[in-house]
């Protein structure tokens, strides 16, 4: 009796402690998607991910996390998510514990809610990189700790958040910049529209027939939009969408998982490669992004490897100074040192 009352009483506790939420702090949350996140919530973000790399970049030992562990779920293979989650946990002080396929079978040799409960006694956050949205979805459901995406079929938020900082130490803000996606209705542009529309930034998505973003994010977005004054679009005009814009995005046409569709993927984009003929009508001082890796069809070299346009290494970077960001909040208050940037 006493033993069930114990653990009746630990549940109610963790229960509010993930939940619990007040104005100054994100602790406890989770982060699936940046729908969920306000305006000042993501400039907060994105303000200590400037305050970390100032800092730390230049040597600062600053360890926050001493004694937190993260275990990081890896359901798919990733350079920057895995690198730059294990680099940014162990530079805050704490230890994360990394877990492939071959180490943790979600839904298969147990049950994601069994999983979910067990990485509670172990970690104090968990990042999860995963095929389908459910599965994040469920692990937040059931978990007592922090749930941090690091992708699903439909979000990428940190891989948002590394480009958003990108545009503003480039431009010095984001507000007003004109945005041109050109490819695939994806879980990036997903993550993009719904991080930058808050902050002010337009855009304009150009995807072939049939690969459009999904129909609930366009909705989400189409609010988000109305709610920030902010602009757009959506086309199948890739030189459309590219018009006059200051950023111009793209990202891989056929991710894992969608390998037997490559046939077919190949012939719907041939027209969304980002040349130098198409990237000539966006503004002269436009920037190119891309979240890597990169596939020679999708962008030329020469716009690719353009020292004056080409912002791919400062972003890849940034998803380390980002991710440190979310880890920190996820677990503790912080105030960055650092005048807050303008966004």
């Amino acid at each position: 009796m006493a033993r069930l009352f114990v653990n009746t009483l630990r549940a109610q506790v963790q229960s509010i402690s993930k939940y619990a939420r007040n104005a100054s702090s994100l602790i406890g949350r989770d982060f699936l998607t940046l729908k969920d996140y306000e305006k000042d919530e993501i400039e907060t973000l994105l303000w200590t991910a400037k305050d970390l790399k100032c800092r730390l970049g230049n040597g600062e030992i600053y360890e926050p996390l001493k004694g937190k562990v993260a275990s990081l779920i890896f359901q798919k293979r990733s350079t920057r998510t895995r690198l730059s989650s294990e680099t940014a946990f162990s530079l805050l002080g704490g230890k994360a514990c990394f877990l492939s396929p071959d180490d943790i079978h979600l839904g298969v040799n147990e049950t994601i809610r069994d999983s979910a409960v067990v990485l509670s006694r172990f970690s104090d956050v968990i990042l999860a990189r995963v095929y389908g949205q459910k599965v994040l979805d469920d692990l937040a459901n059931f978990a007592d700790r922090p749930i941090v995406s690091g992708l699903s079929d439909t979000y990428h938020p940190l891989q948002a958040l590394a480009d958003i900082l990108t545009l503003q130490e480039h431009f010095g803000y984001v507000k007003g910049l004109k945005c041109a996606w050109v490819g695939d209705g994806n879980n990036i542009i997903h993550s993009l529209i719904l991080g930058g529309l808050p902050l002010g930034m337009e855009f304009r998505v150009a995807t072939p027939s049939g690969y459009e973003c999904f129909d609930h994010v366009i909705k989400d977005a189409k609010n988000l939009a109305e709610k920030h004054q902010a602009t757009l679009t959506f086309t199948n005009n890739p030189f459309e969408a590219v018009s006059g814009a200051d950023v111009v995005v793209t990202d891989t046409w056929i991710s894992m998982g969608q390998e037997d569709e490559k046939e077919a993927r190949l012939k719907a984009f041939a027209d969304y490669r980002v040349t130098k003929k198409l990237m000539s009508n966006a503004s002269k001082e436009a920037v190119f992004l891309h979240c890597l890796p990169r596939k020679q069809e999708e962008v030329d070299d020469e716009v690719f490897y353009d020292p004056a346009r080409s912002l791919v290494w400062e972003e890849a970077e940034n998803r380390k100074w980002t991710v440190m960001s979310v880890f920190l909040h996820l677990l503790a208050n912080h105030r960055p040192l650092i005048n807050k940037p303008k966004f």
